[in-house]
């Protein structure tokens, strides 16, 4: 999700009280609402549909995506994963294509596309030639509007989400450990739940919870469209206003908060599955990042967090890399942190690694909480801060080499309620995180009350036993997303 950095996870999400921006009154007008230093627009629609568009001349190519504002935290008990299986409905017909007719139509267009869901939201993307793009606005307004599939395309399709469910979670022991993990680290927040759903859900939806589902969330109101490539935004506006702006608008349900309680002890889980190597994860709550101007103090943790995570594992040769994987003595083969400080549910702190050989989970387990304590005590060097700020810098401005880095950017910054330039605002905040920060942060949010640990114990693995190859279509982010 948030961000493209080498030291962040890409779909952890962590922001429990940002506001959705409302729709505005409807407005006809070809000027922008919002316009950042690097040309992005912001328009709105007739009914009130946010249009984002990012010009960028430098290929004769352009990104459509659509960006819609829910996904499994908006599941109740007994339907888990049904964002998902509606993301793969959108494929299965609308009133105008046949099953399957609308990837045909994509590639004939001469574009790709694809679509992915997460806790916080559902996307969809095709990258096309530049002038084909009023094309796939009309494909792609005709399903998020009109879609419809007959039950017996669900029923071939869930059994395929079923499969990408054992292929990626079940029969994947990390994956199947991470996902015991959130269960247990979330309680009360929707975010217990995985993204794929439980099997025994999948085994029992009907078809009608998933267009139920689609009904409630899939409307302009809940909705934004970004545009990136070498377009003219005023042209991009005038196709969107006839093509999307026309949309019948639905109201949405209220969202009741679903807040996770104060955690009061140490929670430990363990999963014995078929494997080669142990693994540990810990999972620390953190506070979430909730705006980026007139910062608040769990603000400016929580971006002190983000650059703790960076200092421990944001580059090559970083400290966990050079405490826990190097040396004759090292106790890790591997291992890892990230702060996960954006999005619509609670933040968490994850510290990960797995075992060397002869070296226990336990071993790895010390060994982090120990380089945490280590800066807690003993603090950062302003220039080890500095060359985490350069890093930071060089992955943000490498990102914008790519049309769908830029358009992702812009639309989860519209999903988390964040400004376009947020990617901006946050290396000039950046560059006011100290040394005394980054340690005070390290000796307040790392403590037994706020961990839940997750050990994989290895269990012989059958001789000739294969690990199965990753579902086709997309990688599925561990626990926390997954891809068509």
């Amino acid at each position: 999700m948030k961000h493209t950095l080498l030291f962040c996870a890409a779909f952890l999400a962590g922001c429990s009280t940002v506001a959705p921006p409302q729709p505005a009154a409807p407005s006809g007008g070809a000027a922008p609402l919002v316009t950042t230093a690097s040309g992005a627009q912001e328009f709105r629609l007739a009914n009130g549909m946010p249009l984002i568009v990012q010009p960028d001349h430098r290929a004769p190519t352009a990104i459509q995506m659509l960006w819609v504002r829910t996904g499994s935290m908006d599941e109740v008990n007994g339907t888990t994963g049904v964002a998902h299986v509606v993301e793969h409905m959108m494929f299965k017909g609308s009133a105008k294509l046949a099953p399957g007719e609308f990837s045909r139509r994509v590639a004939q267009l001469g574009g790709q596309e694809n679509a992915f869901t997460t806790r916080d939201y559902t996307g969809y993307y095709q990258q096309i030639p530049a002038s084909r793009l009023k094309d796939v606005m009309a494909l792609e307004a005709d399903r998020f509007a009109h879609n419809q599939w007959p039950d017996a395309e669900f029923r071939k399709e869930i059994e395929v989400i079923k499969e990408e469910r054992r292929m990626r979670t079940d029969d994947q022991p990390r994956a199947a450990l991470m996902e015991q993990l959130n269960a247990a680290t979330f309680m009360a927040s929707p975010y217990h739940h995985p993204v794929i759903g439980w099997m025994n859900d999948l085994d029992n939806l009907q078809p009608d919870d998933v267009r139920q589902f689609y009904r409630t969330w899939y409307t302009p109101a809940n909705a934004a469209l970004v545009i990136a490539g070498d377009v003219d935004p005023q042209q991009v506006r005038a196709w969107a206003e006839e093509i999307y702006g026309r949309l019948p608008v639905q109201v949405l349900p209220a969202r009741k908060p679903q807040l996770e309680p104060g955690q009061k002890g140490m929670r430990r889980i363990s999963l014995k599955a078929p494997a080669e190597q142990a693994y540990v994860a810990l999972a620390f709550h953190i506070p979430a990042m909730h705006r980026l101007q007139d910062l608040g103090a769990t603000d400016r943790d929580a971006l002190s967090l983000l650059v703790l995570s960076a200092v421990l594992s944001g580059y090559d040769g970083a400290r966990l890399d050079r405490a826990l994987t190097q040396g004759p003595d090292r106790v890790a083969d591997s291992a890892g942190a990230w702060a996960s400080v954006f999005g619509r549910g609670p933040a968490t702190f994850m510290l990960s690694g797995v075992p060397a050989q002869g070296k226990s989970a336990a071993d790895v387990e010390s060994a982090l909480r120990a380089e945490v304590a280590r800066v807690a005590k003993d603090g950062v060097s302003s220039a080890e801060l500095a060359r985490v700020k350069a890093q930071w810098a060089a992955s943000t401005i490498y990102a914008r080499d790519s049309l769908r880095g830029q358009a992702s950017d812009l639309g989860s910054n519209w999903i988390q309620g964040l400004p376009l330039d947020a990617d901006d605002r946050l290396l000039a905040l950046l560059q006011h995180v100290a040394p005394a920060d980054v340690q005070s942060v390290a000796e307040r949010y790392f403590g037994d009350d706020q961990l839940t640990v997750g050990t994989l114990v290895p269990q012989p693995v059958a001789a000739g036993a294969k690990p199965r190859a990753a579902a086709p279509g997309g990688t599925q982010g561990g626990a926390q997303g997954a891809i068509r």
